[in-house]
């Protein structure tokens, strides 16, 4: 593991290439990590179009310290009128690792009959994670399977964590992008996982 002042300088120079407000986002992160060093992130920034084909970028920083992730997240808003300037709306939140209940990866393999371990790259990751600040419900009108029936059998449903949900695709963020977050991944992983187990 490299030494965790040049982790730190490394995520300042990763915020400062996006090139999306880096002081902005530089001090957001900054204010949120505290005295602590950084010992993995990911930094992803994105652009979206809107109903109106206006273009908004959002920018999100992943973060691990020694005993805590890191989530910040930044976005563009455009001016409301002609003569007004864009605004940006930074958040962060600083999750105990004890606290994060979920980490869940989905990789994508175009070709997985020619899969190889270790080498084959998938070409699209999608990572989830849980820390119960928020979930998402999906409920659905139960049946008794009598298509005649017309009886109300109440709902089903289930809850999911849906604190963070980040997707990286090698077509719109290139290969490096894709290693890059399965690499903090697996960092993520070995910091959530319980001790001794």
């Amino acid at each position: 593991m490299r030494e965790t002042r040049i982790m730190t300088e490394d995520l300042r120079a990763a915020i400062e290439r996006s090139g999306y407000y880096p002081g902005l986002v530089t001090d957001a992160v900054a204010s949120a990590l505290g005295p602590e060093p950084v010992t993995a992130f990911f930094v992803h920034h994105d652009a979206i179009f809107d109903p109106g084909m206006e273009v908004r970028r959002h920018m999100t920083v992943l973060a691990l310290t020694p005993t805590r992730l890191v989530y910040s997240h930044t976005d563009e808003y455009p001016a409301e009128e002609p003569e007004t300037r864009p605004r940006a709306e930074t958040s962060t939140e600083a999750i105990r690792f004890s606290r994060v209940s979920s980490v869940s990866l989905t990789r994508v393999v175009p070709d997985p009959a020619s899969y190889l371990p270790g080498v084959t790259m998938p070409s699209e990751v999608i990572l989830a994670i849980g820390w119960n600040v928020l979930s998402h419900v999906e409920l659905e009108p139960a049946h008794c399977g009598d298509e005649a029936c017309e009886a109300d059998h109440g709902y089903l449903g289930t809850i999911t964590a849906d604190d963070l949900t980040l997707r990286v695709s090698e077509a719109a963020d290139g290969e490096e992008a894709v290693r890059q977050l399965l690499s903090f991944v697996s960092a993520l992983s070995d910091a959530t996982a319980p001790a001794g187990g």
